[in-house]
């Protein structure tokens, strides 16, 4: 049996400024004490690293999250797609998607979509120039 009081407690504070490479994509993460910010540079990217969490992972990071007090939030061209951990209030959509605990921002999937469009729009249009 294990000494609870050896497990992780809140509150935990981090501080990071590094790289980091899941499955092959490669996501900036960076810090303000309680939030720490992943941000991929494409959906893509956010979707390959999300595909390789075990299937209890994100229940497993969920709960360190809430036991240490810090939240995640999962960024796409500077918007924010997920929030998971202490800061996360999933609600009907990420209930509806299967994602809980973690919480889905629509607005932001939304938003990234939109501008990877006008990305490969401005691709095209110089292809085809």
């Amino acid at each position: 049996m294990s000494d609870p009081a050896s497990g992780p407690r809140a509150p935990l504070s981090v501080a990071a400024d590094l790289t980091v490479e899941i499955e092959g994509a490669r996501a900036e993460v960076r810090s303000t004490g309680e939030r720490l910010f992943v941000e991929f540079s494409t959906l893509s990217d956010a979707l390959r690293a999300l595909r390789g969490l075990p299937d209890d992972g994100a229940d497993r990071l969920a709960d360190l999250l809430g036991t240490t007090d810090l939240t995640v939030e999962v960024r796409v061209r500077d918007r924010t797609v997920a929030v998971v951990g202490a800061g996360a209030r999933p609600g009907v959509v990420s209930r509806g998607l299967g994602v809980d605990p973690v919480e889905a921002r629509v607005g932001g999937f939304l938003g990234v979509v939109g501008r990877e469009l006008a990305v490969a729009l401005r691709t095209l249009d110089r292809a085809l120039r």
